[in-house]
């Protein structure tokens, strides 16, 4: 017997997500005028430094484009060098000793970000509207997920702001201890286009509550969202210079961000070809850098699970985001008792998966981001077509507009082949057999990532010595994509390093300092 709220994965990819990504709770209201409207005002475009609007310093724009049709949707102004250099100076003067920031109370920090996280639930409709036309994903996972789960990160890290303290130490000698724990300083973030609201959130919370300044370049192809965010930043009441926005392109904006002396730590989340290059050049200034990169994380699925649920959860582990997740499960590994009739059923869930207009609040699946991206999953399932793995369904482009990929499902796959090696970024599941407990820990480490892992089975015992065994960052167990603002989330091994949310995701954004003072001793 499935769920209920299980079976909603069949029907409708919010189902899952609502119940798994860590929902805040918007009002009956809110969700009574969610209505897709696909032609949201575009707002602002510019470059936002010391909480004004302006024009790039070169005079270029770029274009940001509808990923289901091909179609721009606004220029955008291109910061590079100099709009960094004039965005990491209002940073620098922001955090200076002194500053109103600087000087002002935690718990007056924790109630501005309280206010940015009211501010984008009073604008989750828009917010939700505007992610969905720029970035390509179904409005109902834009509304219901990405909206709310970063309205709930952000005021769990407003909790945190006045709760971070040092400790007083019993040292040897006539001598007095105590440790602070101070904010780093100017923070240069680099955030994705998979999901531009949420990890706009995970960025500027742990950053904000902790009292450092940002500057903050968001994805060349998924803008419009993040300066959006930064309107609501003034508006929320954040001294000027706290948060800087400078839309461009990772060689010029996103270097001069990483190779600027005056700033302090460089957050990235992205590919691991990326990230190899943000660490070389970040170590010529000895920056501190957390990166959240790359994955294929393997889902192990045994005998004695409970099978239409495991396929399920399957399914949601891969093609959610239209496949476009660091995360995603795909590299699934099913016991070759079940593996037929897991195979039988997964196929049958890609066929029935519903691909348009994400507007459509039927859409289960929108396009993948853009034309390089869509032609890299097609070289990718053209590959495992080479390589000898069986196509079940799907394996083309969907349509002759926008960037739609046809749900893939690849069988027989083995663990040299491309599809199992390289992560694709795309809807293409890949089903690969195994027969015993002894071989699964090998096969599923034997990877240069180490993002995220799930196992599916009854036996506690084995789901915890699974656990214990894989070399991941996150391990879920019989559930797949649970996401709360409380759990920390990162990689080992080429999957980055940090952590983000929790508790843990504080620690990237403060820096320790002692502090000892000699105590005079009474004369006897």
């Amino acid at each position: 017997m499935i769920p209920n709220a299980v079976k909603t994965l069949v029907t409708s990819s919010s189902g899952a997500a609502k119940r798994l990504v860590g929902k805040a709770n918007f009002s009956a209201a809110a969700q009574a005028v969610a209505k897709p409207n696909p032609n949201p005002e575009i707002q602002y475009t510019g470059i936002f430094v010391n909480n004004e609007w302006r024009n790039s310093a070169s005079g270029k724009t770029f274009a940001t484009v509808n990923p289901s049709s091909g179609e721009k949707i606004a220029d955008i102004q291109e910061g590079d060098k100099a709009d960094v250099e004039a965005a990491v100076k209002a940073a620098s003067n922001a955090f200076k000793f002194g500053s109103e920031w600087r000087t002002m109370d935690a718990s007056q920090r924790g109630r501005l970000l309280y206010r940015l996280a009211d501010l984008m639930e009073r604008d989750s409709v828009y917010l939700a509207n505007l992610e969905t036309l720029d970035n390509g994903k179904p409005f109902n996972d834009s509304f219901h997920i990405d909206v709310p789960a970063s309205v709930a990160v952000l005021r769990y890290y407003a909790g945190w702001a006045d709760k971070v303290h040092g400790k007083t130490l019993p040292m040897d000698g006539s001598f007095f201890g105590y440790t602070r724990h101070e904010p780093v300083g100017v923070c240069g973030q680099i955030i994705p286009w998979n999901f531009p609201i949420l990890m706009a959130a995970w960025k500027l919370g742990p950053a904000l509550a902790m009292g450092n300044t940002v500057v903050m370049k968001p994805a060349e192809q998924t803008p419009l969202t993040a300066l959006y965010i930064a309107e609501l930043v003034k508006e929320a009441g954040f001294p000027a210079g706290v948060v800087n926005m400078v839309p461009g392109y990772g060689p010029t904006a996103g270097a001069a961000i990483v190779n600027s002396p005056l700033v302090d730590k460089v957050a990235f989340t992205g590919s691991t070809e990326v990230g190899k290059i943000i660490q070389q050049q970040a170590s010529s200034t000895i920056k501190r850098v957390t990166l959240e990169l790359g994955g294929k994380s393997p889902n192990i699925v045994f005998n004695d699970t409970d099978l239409d649920y495991a396929v399920q959860m399957s399914h949601f582990g891969l093609f959610f985001n239209q496949g476009q997740c660091c995360c995603a499960g795909s590299r699934i590994f099913v016991e070759e008792g079940i593996y037929d009739d897991f195979v039988e059923k997964s196929v049958e869930l890609a066929k029935a998966k519903i691909v348009g207009d994400p507007y459509d609040q039927n859409t289960q699946q929108g396009p993948q981001i853009d034309e390089e991206q869509l032609t890299k999953i097609l070289q990718l399932i053209e590959s495992g077509k080479k390589e000898g793995a069986k196509l079940q369904t799907g394996g083309a482009r969907y349509g002759d507009r926008g960037y739609f990929v046809q749900p893939t499902v690849f069988t027989d796959v083995q663990d040299d082949m491309r599809i199992a090696k390289e992560e694709i970024f795309g809807p293409v599941q890949q089903i690969m057999k195994f027969k015993n407990m002894n071989e699964i820990i090998e096969r599923a480490n034997k990877t240069i990532y180490g993002l995220a892992a799930a196992v599916f089975t009854k036996d506690l015992e084995r789901a915890l010595h699974l656990s214990s065994g894989l070399r991941a960052g996150t391990v879920w167990v019989n559930c797949y994509d649970v996401f709360t603002p409380q759990s920390p989330f990162g990689g080992f091994k080429q999957s980055g390093f940090g952590r983000e949310l929790g508790e843990y995701g504080l620690n990237n954004y403060t820096e320790v300092k002692q502090v000892t003072i000699k105590v005079p001793q009474k004369n006897s």
